[in-house]
């Protein structure tokens, strides 16, 4: 089966890896480098207690189904690639004034937390500790998966746009790019913020997908000084620690295809971290940075079959692009290549029925 697929972010490069491991000819299209946008910003944070606390939705019952394929598909990813992506249980500490508590986790008071995480402020009430929370450096993973799809047999096509879809009655026959037009058995948007404005598709084929963009920046700590053990979630503010710098992220913007840098943006995140960890006031910024999220008109992703014969979806991840991605290659390989039911939910049709 020749399959195509348009987006070489985390979600498009796994569903590429797991079809081309299944016996398909895949091929990937990028409009850039391969996992240069959304993955490459990210934190990294495969936080599904974070995110989705006790929460009995198909979204959260998805985020904990993907968290407990992690660590398999970290190393599965490590062996085919031959590179490391850094994934590491390291735990949470949730410091904010309404967290709710969540099966494997546990509340814990002020000094508790402080002797865990010892730059914390004085000032904080409690945590709640979440000992299974984990990252994964999403840069690294992006060059990774690339590596292993390649290795794969699958062909990686960067640097190419995919402008617009050719139809033959109901089906998709090919893509057009600025200097090619390409035929296979069927096509995959995972194209992240860019999925719903590639050409030649009726409007209500891939619903509106808009990016939401967040800058985020990291800090170093002075020549011998040390860095946070834990992910600490504040109420405006989260920080990951890396090997040697302190991620801070997020802001949250509907400004468009937007990715500039401001220093309202840099001073917000700053003034939140330092709230929070007073001591990194004096740290080196070291980098900042801005990506695109790509949301939904519900917040869910798509994940599944059009209504055109051939055409698939894989997009919408929105904050849970990195978390979600080990299964989101497992379910849409198996609704491609088996014609396995969606999750209706997830389901793209969706928007269509209403």
């Amino acid at each position: 089966m020749k399959i195509v697929i348009i987006g070489a972010g985390v979600a498009g490069l796994s569903i590429g890896w797991r079809l081309q491991l299944q016996g398909a000819q895949v091929t990937i299209f990028d409009r850039a480098q391969p996992a240069s946008a959304a993955t490459w910003a990210s934190a990294g944070m495969l936080a599904a207690g974070g995110e989705f606390a006790h929460a009995e939705t198909p979204e959260a019952e998805f985020a904990r189904l993907s968290s407990g394929l992690w660590p398999d598909f970290a190393n599965e990813v490590e062996e085919a690639s031959g590179q490391r992506v850094h994934y590491r249980r390291c735990g949470a500490l949730i410091v904010q004034k309404a967290a709710h508590l969540w099966r494997g986790a546990e509340r814990i008071d002020r000094k508790h937390a402080l002797a865990m995480e010892p730059m914390l402020s004085p000032d904080i009430a409690g945590a709640i500790w979440a000992p299974d929370e984990a990252q994964v450096d999403s840069r690294a993973l992006g060059e990774a998966l690339a590596l292993a799809f390649i290795r794969s047999g699958g062909a990686l096509i960067p640097n190419e746009v995919v402008l617009s879809f050719k139809l033959e009655g109901d089906r998709i026959a090919r893509v057009a790019t600025p200097f090619e037009q390409y035929e296979a058995d069927a096509f995959v948007i995972a194209a992240g913020a860019w999925s719903s404005t590639i050409e030649g598709l009726p409007a209500e084929v891939v619903a509106s997908i808009k990016p939401i963009k967040g800058e985020m920046l990291s800090v170093a700590p002075r020549v011998g000084g040390s860095l946070p053990r834990h992910i600490v979630w504040g109420d405006d503010v989260y920080m990951v620690p890396r090997a040697d710098r302190l991620l801070i992220g997020a802001t949250s913007e509907d400004v468009g295809f937007d990715t500039s840098l401001t220093d309202a943006g840099a001073e917000l995140l700053s003034k939140h971290a330092r709230r929070l960890m007073p001591e990194i006031a004096d740290w080196t910024v070291t980098e900042r940075w801005a990506g695109l999220r790509p949301m939904s008109a519900d917040g869910l992703p798509l994940l599944g079959r059009t209504s055109l014969e051939g055409l698939f979806v894989a997009t919408g991840q929105y904050r849970n692009g990195i978390l979600f991605a080990p299964a989101i290659a497992h379910l849409m390989s198996r609704i491609i290549l088996q014609g396995d039911v969606e999750i209706a939910a997830f389901d793209p049709r969706r928007f269509a029925r209403e």
